[in-house]
């Protein structure tokens, strides 16, 4: 088993890159600032490009046998109205790149996160959600995720999109409510750890291919 993770830096990353690799998985993690990785195994090896072209993602996905990406639209803060960090379209041109390499060198799994509230869920989250989601720079990401999710159902890879809802920073492990067609209805929360903790498992079993799945805890 050996995975490329993309967005090892972030704060949901840093948890699927803990997770992956206390499951003995090895790790390839292609990163912007190599010293932002604080962790060191033998089992993980880092790349560094400021830009995820397919120079650098080739050189990343040799060996591997799936993709498991947490990148996100990035803003200077948490108010749904701060800047953007990265383009509007940085996930969607990333996921063409992952794609085209992921054809050449046959590489099939891909594990996503998107978010709940993206494509056909946008009508089952709060008004005052779709709201923020409508009004402000929040909605950046929910519509670059929605491009993300229309390339990956359009390619022939084991896709699975992982929409979780509103994430915590909780450590403690939590059952993992599955949700599809809004069947059973989400809970409103669930960790980033446990975000993580969903990812690795369903990369090891390959359930959900050619799914997007909403994710809360029990």
């Amino acid at each position: 088993m050996k995975i490329l993770i993309l967005g090892a830096t972030g704060r949901t990353g840093k948890e699927l890159l803990d997770q992956a690799l206390k499951a003995g998985i090895s790790v390839h993690a292609l990163v912007r600032d190599i010293d932002k990785v604080k962790m060191t195994s033998r089992n993980l090896k880092l790349f560094e490009s400021k830009k995820l072209d397919r120079t650098a993602l080739r050189l990343a996905m040799l060996g591997c046998d799936a993709v498991l990406s947490t990148l996100n639209i990035s803003r200077t803060s948490d108010f749904p109205w701060s800047s953007l960090r990265t383009p509007k379209d940085f996930l969607s041109n990333t996921m063409r790149n992952v794609l085209e390499v992921a054809n050449e060198l046959h590489i099939k799994r891909i594990i996503v996160t998107t978010a709940w509230g993206v494509n056909e869920t946008k009508k089952d989250i709060p008004a005052w959600f779709r709201f923020v989601i409508n009004y402000s720079n929040v909605g950046v990401a929910y519509r670059d995720h929605e491009r993300q999710e229309h390339l990956l159902a359009a390619s022939p890879s084991d896709w699975t999109a992982v929409r979780p809802v509103g994430l915590t920073n909780s450590k403690k492990p939590r059952q993992v409510r599955i949700t599809i067609n809004n069947e059973p209805k989400p809970n409103l929360t669930i960790s980033r750890s446990n975000v993580a903790r969903f990812m690795v498992e369903i990369y090891k079993t390959g359930d959900y291919p050619k799914e997007a799945v909403t994710i809360s805890e029990v």
